[in-house]
């Protein structure tokens, strides 16, 4: 089993900057993926972000908005969001798959963290 506890979300004003963290406990494997996911009101969660724990670069979604760096430190995965924009109301979710097999994997999400931007 895997844990993911998700941290500093918030509400800032526009122009700020959150640093998002998940932390993963449990079986995580030997090689995983760690990704950022994004759900505003009423729409979709959407990818923004994912990295592997073996290296490589950070593949980003297909929309331009929202691209902000993550890094990976052990078990614990980044987003520094900055120059935030409102409206901003959404949740962000932290989710890993747990390769089993090269096209076997689990996932597991965490509970998210809500951020707010404020013009």
């Amino acid at each position: 089993q895997v844990q993911l506890v998700e941290s500093g979300g918030g509400s800032v004003q526009a122009g700020g900057s959150l640093t998002l963290s998940c932390v993963a406990s449990g079986n995580l494997g030997t090689s995983n993926t760690m990704s950022w996911f994004r759900q505003s009101d009423g729409a979709q969660r959407r990818e923004l972000v994912a990295l592997m724990s073996n290296g490589g670069s950070a593949v980003y979604g297909q929309s331009m908005q929202d691209r902000f760096p993550i890094s990976l430190d052990d078990a614990t995965v980044k987003l520094d969001m900055t120059n935030l924009k409102p409206p901003h109301p959404a949740v962000y979710y932290c989710k890993i798959d747990v390769w089993a097999a090269p096209s076997l994997s689990h996932e597991f999400w965490g509970q998210g963290t809500q951020v707010n931007v404020s013009s």
